[in-house]
């Protein structure tokens, strides 16, 4: 018998009942405040799924006009009967909450969000892939054979339960190809770019000119690269004492860089290290050049979108989703993973060329408003899903 995938629905319109469906509540604030405040513009009913709310988190998603709504999930949890639970718990809550459109973002929510849509029989439903992950994510030498196992296991899953969505969005023209080799034609994958940043938060601003300062903003966990982004700091600040590096991020004291080693590089002068901090714009400003070594399968990073739209050229590698965010040669450099010789000679072009910064962030600037405006990119996917009312596309496109 042939299989039988689910029609889309003719009307969806306004005033759907939209389930929200991620991980962490601050996730949800930060790279998803700005869809789901367009969706409550467009006359929607927004439920925001996360399983770690507090007090302050639930007020900030009232506060955008969503309900915040608790479930339990283990994001790098492997165990199946864990897993099923969770499925079982929001399809009693996407029932609870007459949820008629599910919108579930990362690849655990997606898999058992949309699963749990179908069964509850939610009319309009909606999966977002936002990078292959650590899975499919090779280290230095490659794959290891429980990456390999995990992946077949994650390729069934996702040829099982995405099926079951009438809409399967993706970030990155890589992650498109990978998906529809998997088998996933019916919904076909559909690229529509970054998350997406806002530009008034983000605002242009002229480069730092009077030293080059490179800035790493992420997780320190090795995937993002961080290692490689120090161990240029140490070749370069030998050679380039007034060359300054700053790391942006929460340290990581089990896979990543600790509290105790960031301590030693700050004390011993190779990296500035101001924590984990919530006014990004700030220092981002106070850079000239912003650097991911990210070796990550990546959707497309968002701090990178970021430094975009403040004007700031880019050094990253050439991986999935990180190579959507450099023109190399004209907003920045891509450079090859786990190649710390190209990073350091990239770095060095903007050390010995300071004269490339300014018009290279221009040109980053650029890219950004054209491909990376939350405004547009919320436009394109509530226009691809039905959501927008008709008198709204030209409010959301500004």
């Amino acid at each position: 018998m042939a299989p039988q995938y689910p029609e889309s629905p003719k009307t969806p319109g306004a005033g759907q009942r939209i389930a929200m469906v991620g991980t962490l509540a601050d996730t949800i604030l930060g790279f998803r405040g700005e869809l789901i405040r367009d969706m409550v513009r467009a006359g929607h009913q927004v439920y925001a799924f996360a399983t770690d709310y507090t007090p302050e988190t639930e007020r900030a998603i009232l506060a955008i006009g969503a309900m915040p709504v608790r479930y339990s999930m283990g994001r790098l949890s492997t165990n199946p009967v864990r897993d099923l639970v969770s499925m079982w718990q929001l399809y009693r809550l996407f029932r609870s909450y007459n949820i008629t459109c599910s919108f579930a973002y990362f690849t655990k929510p997606s898999i058992w969000g949309t699963t749990a849509a179908w069964l509850a029989g939610v009319p309009l439903r909606v999966a977002k892939i936002e990078g292959m992950g650590r899975v499919f994510t090779p280290g230095p030498g490659g794959f290891s054979l429980k990456q390999r196992i995990l992946q077949k296991v994650i390729q069934t899953l996702f040829r099982t339960s995405l099926s079951k969505a009438h809409h399967l969005l993706v970030l990155n023209h890589d992650d498109e190809r990978e998906l529809k080799a998997m088998g996933l034609t019916r919904p076909a994958p559909n690229m529509i770019g970054g998350i997406g940043v806002c530009l008034e938060q983000y605002p242009l601003s002229p480069p730092v000119d009077s030293t080059v300062k490179f800035i790493f903003v992420g997780r320190l966990i090795p995937e993002k690269g961080v290692r490689y982004f120090i161990e240029a700091a140490r070749a370069l600040k030998q050679r380039y004492p007034n060359t300054e590096f700053v790391v942006l991020g929460a340290p990581d004291d089990k896979r990543g860089v600790s509290k105790a080693e960031l301590q030693k590089l700050v004390d011993s002068g190779i990296v500035s290290y101001p924590g984990a901090v919530e006014n990004v714009p700030h220092w981002l400003a106070q850079s000239s050049v912003f650097v991911l070594p990210s070796y990550y399968r990546e959707g497309v990073p968002r701090s990178t979108q970021e430094a975009l739209a403040m004007g700031r050229p880019v050094i990253t590698t050439n991986m999935p989703g990180c190579r959507e965010t450099v023109q190399h040669g004209v907003n920045g450099y891509l450079v090859a993973p786990h190649n710390q010789h190209e990073l350091e000679a990239a770095m060095l072009q903007f050390i010995q060329h300071p004269e490339q910064i300014a018009p290279m962030g221009q040109a980053s600037h650029k890219l950004a408003v054209e491909r990376f405006n939350v405004r547009k990119i919320n436009q394109t996917v509530l226009t691809t899903l039905g959501l927008t009312k008709a008198e709204q596309g030209a409010e959301l496109n500004k």
